[in-house]
């Protein structure tokens, strides 16, 4: 059984990919029954009666022509219908009783249903139900409600019905295939935006984390090395703070490669994100490096959420990693955090008359705070951070000399914007 389904299935599928010879298998199969009919005779008792009249040399032609003409049913439906109909309608008028050449016009009525939209279908069926049965009840001999001529009007009938069904699930068929295919593309589409976004928010952890303790750790060795010799307590204690920015560094690119872990990978760190709860110890490493910072707080409030916490806790880190950097010598900082309504705003000021990339009258989108030469991505990170979450940062230099970084983040981050693995669950404006 399973290898004559097999073998079943195999031939379909041939038939599919080579339509011609599929027509012309039915043409045949339609010639070896219309020749079969044209030799019963309607009975007299429970149905027809074979070997009751021979069909005529004529009438056999007809149904050799009708059965060709169906080989080619696919590339010219209408004119196989008006073909096969022609030679029908000639075989109720000049024979009888007339063979079943109308069998090879049903065929072609139903390709016709099938392939054609529906207003076509209802206008060619009804003209070939006419006139086909209409032919049958003038010329026949019987009566004009005798069973074979009401079949032509049924048979013509069931043919239109049951061809524009087929068309109707066809087109179903392919628009639920369509929309299956577009959903895909659209998500397919969203997954790779979605990764894009996890990429570029990484990219910015990364750059914050990086630049910010590497900075440190190279300014604490550059102090090291200037006071190995003279002061061997003061180049400890900046060895110190070297061993924990790094330490730190360490740390926090841990969490963040971990979310680039697989499932079934070991589990990642699950220190909580930095945020303004540990402001002071961020404070910390910057005054201990030798850059004054003063810090202005609201009173704690309501916690905010985790990334809106993160981007402020970001913001101050990279600004103040670039005040270090470009300020100069003598520069001062002020950290400022406060709640406005429905936002938190964070500031962060210099007065800072440091490299040129800096200097008084450079734009508020200069984005050269990495290394006046180097071209780099400090303020393009923070302001792609801001944005995300629908807040707004203006970077530029201040009047009468330093610099100015301000960024107001919403307190509700946007919808749809993913936590951050391990954060914690939100914190006040400072600790």
């Amino acid at each position: 059984m399973t290898t004559l389904s097999s073998g079943f299935a195999r031939a379909r599928r041939w038939l599919r990919d080579h339509p011609l010879a599929f027509d012309a298998t039915l043409a045949l199969g339609a010639l070896v029954a219309m020749i079969c009919g044209s030799f019963a005779g309607p009975g007299t008792g429970h149905g027809p009666t074979f070997g009751a009249r021979t069909p005529e040399p004529f009438s056999v032609l007809l149904m050799v022509l009708t059965a060709l003409a169906l080989v080619l049913r696919r590339r010219r439906p209408l004119a196989v219908l008006a073909a096969t109909g022609a030679l029908s309608a000639t075989e109720y008028v000049l024979m009888d009783p007339p063979a079943p050449v109308v069998m090879s016009a049903v065929i072609a009525l139903y390709t016709v249903a099938s392939r054609t939209d529906r207003p076509t279908t209802w206008r060619v069926g009804l003209l070939t139900m006419g006139a086909l049965t209409a032919a049958a009840m003038i010329f026949g001999s019987t009566p004009w409600y005798s069973q074979e001529n009401l079949g032509v009007f049924a048979w013509t009938g069931m043919a239109g019905a049951a061809g524009d069904a087929v068309r109707s699930r066809r087109a179903f068929v392919d628009a639920i295939r369509e929309r299956a295919e577009r959903a895909e593309r659209t998500r397919e589409g969203e997954a790779r935006r979605r990764v894009a976004e996890e990429r570029l928010r990484i990219a910015r952890d990364l750059h914050d984390v990086v630049a910010h303790h590497i900075a440190l750790v190279n300014v604490q060795a550059g102090v090291a090395a200037h006071v190995m010799d003279k002061r061997p307590d003061q180049a400890k204690e900046a060895l110190a703070h070297v061993r924990e920015a790094s330490r730190s560094a360490l740390n926090e690119l841990r969490v963040t490669v971990g979310l680039l872990r697989q499932q079934g990978d070991p589990e990642a760190p699950t220190e909580p994100a930095p945020g303004l709860a540990v402001l002071g110890e961020l404070v910390g490493t910057f005054r201990n490096a030798g850059l004054p910072v003063e810090v202005a707080c609201a009173d704690a409030g309501p916690r905010l959420p985790a990334a809106v916490d993160l981007a402020a806790y970001r913001v101050i880190q990279e600004a103040l990693t670039n005040v270090r950097k470009h300020a100069g010598a003598g520069a001062r900082a002020e950290v400022s955090v406060v709640r406005v309504g429905a936002t938190a705003e964070v500031t962060v000021l210099d007065n800072g008359r440091g490299s040129t990339a800096r200097r008084p009258g450079a734009g508020p989108g200069d984005t050269a705070d990495d290394g006046a030469d180097s071209g780099g991505h400090g303020l393009i990170g923070m302001r792609e951070r801001v944005t995300a979450l629908g807040g707004a940062l203006t970077a530029g230099p201040r009047y009468g000399g330093g610099f100015r970084v301000h960024a107001i983040l919403p307190v509700e981050a946007r919808t749809g914007e993913p936590e951050r693995p391990g954060t914690a669950g939100g914190t006040g404006l400072c600790r």
